[in-house]
């Protein structure tokens, strides 16, 4: 098939190779890609905007090699937004991807990007997380139905903090919760924070959670609450962003009552438009429920005072 021009708000974005078969196990193309995230625009404009944003491409689909791109693709239209970053361990700096609008998720889908992994740190601020991200990464022999105990034990202690959790799948294996936090701390402290939750949420379920930073120290059937995603250049799937596993699974935003009943499978490219046709974007409040990682720091505190140090502090 030729080359298709897609009208996107103001903008007009040329669409090469759209019948490139993408996910062969499903048959989904390049055009159906770029179709799946205008389907779902507003949700994935809103879980990227104004962050910098690193690209896993597919530039012959998921046959092909994978791309980690931090730097935007050569050959961006003028109106695509960039920040720059400086990397201090190899002293060099990027301009990365800054969603601000629609056009720009299209133009990356066109230049063969399946995946936008963001910062939790937003433009004006990249040093200052406003985002603090819970992943609930299952070890080797966890299932499904253990990342269902321990993410409604994070619930749990959510709730007794007073902090809103904003639950998705990862489009893998797992499940990620977003809060939305006051954008005054730097990552070591977000990070920190994220920490001492991940060790109260140990505390409360040790037969399926570990804080273990060592991979050989863990037990292969509990449950990882990676608190590191929130170290800084660390990045995960966002909101919305296809998974570039062979069903096309999609990162996708749940209701805390549907985790119960939810599978990974049941979200995809080919399920996610209808859903949100239907539901809208179950993270649409996130910005409007901020929370302040003060007792997290004091449990931090706490946690440090009675000798439990963190061990991967220097592996950031």
């Amino acid at each position: 098939m030729e080359a298709v021009e897609v009208e996107v708000d103001n903008r007009v974005i040329r669409i090469s190779n759209p019948d490139r078969v993408y996910f062969p196990e499903i048959g989904a193309t390049k055009m159906d890609l770029v179709d799946y995230y205008l389907a779902v625009g507003d949700g994935i404009v809103r879980a990227l905007y104004e962050r910098p944003c690193m690209l896993h491409r597919y530039p012959k689909g998921l046959g092909g090699p994978k791309v980690h791109q931090k730097r935007l693709p050569a050959g961006a239209p003028e109106w695509v937004e960039t920040v720059q970053l400086h990397f201090p361990r190899w002293n060099r700096t990027a301009d990365e991807l800054c969603v601000t609008e629609l056009g720009s998720v299209i133009w990356a889908t066109q230049m063969s990007t399946v995946e936008f992994h963001p910062w939790n740190s937003r433009r004006p601020e990249t040093e200052r997380p406003d985002e603090w991200r819970i992943d609930l990464d299952p070890g080797p022999e966890s299932d499904w139905a253990q990342v269902r105990r321990v993410a409604g034990v994070a619930h749990e202690v959510l709730d007794e903090l007073g902090a809103t959790g904003f639950p998705k799948t990862s489009g893998g294996a797992g499940l990620h919760i977003y809060v939305r936090i006051r954008a005054d701390h730097d990552h070591k402290q977000v990070r920190r924070a994220a920490l001492a939750f991940a060790r109260e949420v140990e505390r409360r379920s040790p037969e399926d959670v570990t804080t273990a930073w060592w991979r050989k120290d863990r037990d292969p059937g509990r449950l990882f609450v990676d608190y590191n995603q929130n170290a800084r250049d660390h990045t995960i799937a966002a909101a919305y962003s296809v998974r570039g596993v062979p069903r096309a699974r999609v990162s996708a935003p749940l209701a805390w009552s549907e985790i119960a009943e939810a599978e990974p499978d049941d979200f995809t490219i080919l399920t996610m438009p209808e859903r949100f046709e239907r539901l809208g974007d179950l993270h649409a409040e996130i910005d409007d429920r901020v929370f302040d990682i003060a007792p997290l720091l004091e449990w931090a505190e706490r946690d440090e005072t009675s000798g439990a140090a963190d061990p991967g502090e220097s592996e950031e």
